[in-house]
């Protein structure tokens, strides 16, 4: 069966990019264009795994993390970060949220598989 990753992320431009780089690598992939939307399409989803974007419109982030982490049936979800972001007090605030990993854009799709791959294990 496919392990299903949910990607959040506001720039259409990465959306595309994630989508081509996990549907190649044999993943299910679900798309969110902001944290509001994420935490939406998350009720349906059950993802294996969800990639998400720090600066977003509406709900940044950090607040879709904390939405995630505050609901039990998806307290055990990996979340990574793939951000512009390299600064070590937002990867602090985002791993206090509850983030699983982190990753700066832009992304390199081999590496990005082999992160979702070792959460997911």
């Amino acid at each position: 069966m496919k392990k299903k990753v949910l990607t959040v992320d506001d720039s259409r431009t990465i959306r595309n990019m994630l989508l081509v780089t996990l549907n190649n690598a044999g993943f299910e992939t679900i798309q969110a264009e902001d944290g509001v939307e994420g935490l939406e399409v998350l009720e349906n989803a059950n993802p294996d795994v969800i990639v998400t974007d720090i600066n977003m419109p509406r709900l940044d982030g950090f607040g879709f993390i904390e939405g995630v982490r505050r609901n039990e049936k998806y307290r055990a979800i990996p979340i990574l970060v793939l951000t512009t972001e390299s600064d070590a007090e937002k990867k602090n605030r985002a791993r206090q949220a509850g983030a699983t990993g982190w990753i700066v854009k832009p992304f390199d799709p081999t590496k990005l598989i082999d992160a979702i791959e070792r959460v997911t294990a």
